[in-house]
């Protein structure tokens, strides 16, 4: 709880002047705020954040069996190999329009990855197995259980054979994708498993031993963790999934990438949305992010903005990631592959306050990974992609993404993976209009469009590739149209 306890603080000493409020890669449960300019005070959020947190630690007492009354079919028991606590439940509904206000879901932890109007599916009745594989770290404290390598697996009553899996984006936790992710899959009868990755909150690279450690593990609790949902599937139906896809958000897009690179055995395709991209010498958020906490405090100009990759005309969006993203991103990554660079900061902790936790250091505008001794790209070596996928992939990706400049990741995927050849297995569509989290839309919906409902259309497709041999589009820019709704239509065709 000591994140959550900082963050208390810091609600109460930002209450006067207000405070930046983050997206993704920032504190939990930090929204989008409905202006680029994040608006004041924080203390509202911050109240709602610490609520959801006690309700979480209200559900059902630990080691509690299937509740009663809600018709679930098959066995009550579904023990999950290797989990060392578990819940299971019987629940009318799997998807957040039933699960919101619960303990099962944590809508704060949802905050700024989707658009207010998208449109969700409701009415899938389950069981959901909550609990947690053994891990020696304490960031996640849903539940009460503050305990890491915390997973779902839900289990919808009308199944298709089917399971999905996936990890958390950002620094999130296994609910973070339930609106995004979870409620479009159980609608459509599959199984639904997602991790915490085993570390999270902004102070995730204080986990492992040794630098890269942190990330690495992100990895293996996904191969974990699909690997033990496979086994509950088929104990609650009878068989094994039929069909079993990766697919994630940011750094759940990079799972998703590197699941199929290294146990494409495991899966028959996934869906990459807007992946982080890391390699050992470059490019990564290690090479575009510093440029960008030079452009927030003066040291570059426009020009080395656009030549670190990021976009011409996402201008509109830089002041609020400046405020937001890039100082608390570059810094925790950072410190993850590369503690020696500034011990000083972030230190032990990301910070105090929530200027602190947003604020860069200093230094890391002065940032250059090339410079850097060997052991740095030893560390990003243990975690580095190379496009060598085994299995059908889709990757989407926002051309305005001013976190992950298009430029700089997906782009530079799609040429590893034909250097790697295994293009004919990779497709790429660039969603003009796109950035990284679909929450900013609300604020300029006449120069954005949410991701979403192309993540969505993108599944479609990978299905009917790999079940019907049906072939997607090829590589292209999904264009934003002029009228529509963009909040829950997009075509890939």
């Amino acid at each position: 709880m000591r994140f959550l306890r900082r963050v208390e603080r810091a609600g109460a000493r930002s209450a006067a002047d207000g405070g930046p409020l983050a997206g993704e890669e920032g504190p939990r449960g930090f929204r989008s705020p409905a202006r680029t300019r994040p608006p004041g005070p924080v203390v509202a959020l911050l109240a709602t954040t610490l609520a959801a947190v006690a309700a979480t630690g209200a559900g059902p007492a630990a080691g509690a069996g299937p509740e009663r009354g809600a018709g679930c079919a098959g066995p009550e028991r579904l023990p999950v190999p290797g989990a060392e606590h578990q819940r299971v439940v019987c629940l009318p509904d799997l998807t957040t329009a039933g699960l919101a206000g619960t303990p099962y879901t944590d809508m704060a932890d949802q905050a700024g990855l989707t658009a207010a109007g998208t449109r969700n599916p409701s009415g899938v009745p389950g069981r959901q197995v909550d609990g947690y594989f053994p891990d020696d770290s304490t960031f996640n404290t849903t539940h009460g259980w503050n305990h890491d390598a915390q997973f779902v697996i839900r289990l919808p009553e009308r199944w298709n054979g089917g399971l999905v899996v996936t990890g958390a984006p950002g620094t999130r936790k296994q609910y973070a994708t339930d609106t995004a992710v979870s409620d479009h899959v159980l609608a459509r009868g599959y199984a639904y498993a997602a991790t915490d990755k085993g570390n999270s909150t902004v102070d995730f690279h204080q986990d492992g031993k040794r630098p890269g450690d942190a990330v690495a593990e992100w990895n293996r609790r996904t191969t974990e963790l699909t690997r033990a949902a496979k086994k509950v599937v088929a104990q609650r139906y009878g068989r094994a999934p039929r069909r079993t896809y990766v697919t994630g958000v940011s750094n759940g897009g990079y799972l998703a990438r590197w699941q199929l690179e290294n146990r494409p055995e495991l899966y028959d395709g996934g869906v990459d949305w807007e992946g982080s991209l890391w390699t050992a010498d470059g490019p990564s958020l290690l090479t575009s992010l510093p440029t960008a906490v030079a452009h927030g405090i003066g040291a570059a100009d426009d020009r080395a903005m656009y030549r670190a990759g990021f976009a011409r005309g996402s201008e509109f969006l830089w002041e609020y990631h400046r405020t937001a993203y890039w100082g608390v991103t570059q810094k925790t990554y950072r410190a993850e592959f590369d503690p020696s660079y500034d011990p000083a900061c972030p230190g032990a902790s990301a910070g105090s306050t929530v200027e602190e936790i947003l604020a860069p250091c200093a230094s890391d505008a002065r940032y250059d990974l090339e410079r850097r001794p060997a052991s740095v790209r030893r560390a990003l070596g243990k975690v580095a992609l190379t496009g060598r996928i085994g299995k059908p992939l889709l990757t989407l990706h926002g051309d305005l993404d001013t976190l992950l400049p298009l430029a700089a990741d997906s782009a530079v995927y799609r040429r590893m993976t034909d250097r790697a050849g295994a293009g004919r297995l990779h497709r790429f569509y660039t969603v003009a209009g796109g950035t990284h989290t679909d929450g900013l839309y609300d604020s300029h919906p006449d120069r954005l469009r949410p991701i979403l409902p192309c993540h969505r259309s993108a599944f479609d497709a990978l299905t009917a590739w790999v079940e019907r041999g049906t072939p997607p589009p090829a590589d292209r820019t999904v264009a934003r149209p002029a009228g529509g709704d963009v909040v829950n239509s997009c075509p890939l065709r």
